[in-house]
């Protein structure tokens, strides 16, 4: 399930400035606290950076492509449901555990 401002085909967010406003739970990720949300995935940039790990070669600013990171499955471009389009009490049935898995070093 993804939050009901973000754009599930181009994985942004469509009000980014006023995000706060209208989910104001929405988290901001931040050197402080990006270790302590232990849902974000391995593969994100900031934990990765807060961890040590550096860019992955797949990264857009790495590899030049924002193609990559649908091509190695990090991306949730097409693999998620608005929270609007699902019933409270089914979130859980929309769970995934892919979250968790590390693409390869190289294709």
């Amino acid at each position: 399930m993804h939050c009901k401002l973000l754009d599930g085909d181009t994985c942004a967010c469509t009000d980014y400035p006023g995000r706060q406003k209208q989910v104001p739970d929405c988290i901001k990720l931040t050197p402080e606290n990006i270790t302590e949300i232990k849902w974000i995935p391995t593969t994100c940039a900031y934990r990765r950076l807060a961890e040590g790990k550096g860019l992955a070669w797949w990264h857009p600013l790495v590899s030049g492509d924002p193609q990559t990171v649908v091509d190695v499955g990090v991306s949730v471009k097409g693999r998620t449901f608005s929270e609007l389009d699902i019933a409270p009490g089914d979130w859980e049935n929309h769970a995934v555990d892919w979250p968790e898995w590390e693409p390869p070093e190289e294709l």
